[in-house]
């Protein structure tokens, strides 16, 4: 798989991702599935879930960067670090989705583990899109 195939992916999936987070910003999906159960109030909600798409947004920017979606001058080694980054908090955010008490959060350990695994492979690829 190519860096533009797994950036896309990657890509598609955060743009799905915060989707689901305004689904529970706009009270579609009840926030008490979310975060292990941890959110006790609108008040919590509101920062956990604006806290996120900020996360998220940020990746989607270094994405856009790394992919040459973005015609700005950053460095590879600077792209790759905050990847690597990410690439942990995936990794980890996958083992606490896998002890997770309900099953709704058991399924995101996969979406975890394969947003983990697509930045792998966009870092370990060389070569950007040209």
């Amino acid at each position: 798989m190519k860096i533009n195939s797994s950036l896309n992916w990657m890509l598609i999936l955060n743009f799905l991702a915060i989707i689901f987070h305004l689904g529970i910003i706009t009270k579609l999906i009840p926030y008490e599935i979310a975060w292990g159960g941890r959110l006790k109030n609108d008040r919590d909600m509101y920062v956990f879930e604006s806290v996120s798409i900020g996360i998220i947004l940020i990746l989607i920017f270094i994405l856009l960067l790394k992919g040459k979606y973005l015609r700005l001058e950053i460095n590879e080694r600077m792209l790759n670090f905050i990847l690597w980054i990410y690439f942990v908090i995936f990794v980890l955010n996958t083992l606490g989705n896998v002890l997770a008490k309900t099953n709704f959060e058991k399924l995101f350990s996969i979406i975890t583990l394969i947003s983990a695994i697509l930045i792998w492979k966009i870092i370990k690829t060389r070569k950007a899109v040209q």
